[in-house]
């Protein structure tokens, strides 16, 4: 099964996200993609402890305020920006590929929020 047929079968109203996905920074700022319409997402408003990314070894750990649960052919990497539909912009702490792994959801791309 697909993220897709996943969505129309058990998701009645699935979530449209606009992602603008980080591009690196230059000498204006942070740079980013074109934004792009990102559908069908399920999105839970619930803080939890992310582990993310830094430039050492050791990672850190944040408050993430949002999830959003995207097709896995979202690119949203970590410092994208992420216009949710109730008009809020946040940004990607964490982005991780979801498998399956034997169960009935199918593969997709969890985003951590601010």
């Amino acid at each position: 099964m697909t993220w897709d047929e996943f969505c129309e079968l058990h998701i009645p109203t699935p979530a449209a996200i606009v992602v603008e996905a980080y591009a690196g920074s230059g000498g204006l700022g942070t740079l980013y993609a074109a934004p792009v319409t990102v559908t069908p997402c399920v999105i839970e408003d619930t803080r939890r402890l992310v582990r993310v990314q830094t430039q050492d070894a050791a990672g850190a750990e944040q408050l993430s305020s949002t999830t959003v649960w995207a097709p896995l052919a979202t690119t949203a990497p970590p410092d994208s920006r992420v216009t949710l539909p109730d008009g809020r912009v946040t940004r990607v702490l964490a982005a991780s590929r979801v498998t399956a792994a034997g169960h009935d959801l199918p593969e997709h791309l969890e985003l951590n929020l601010e």
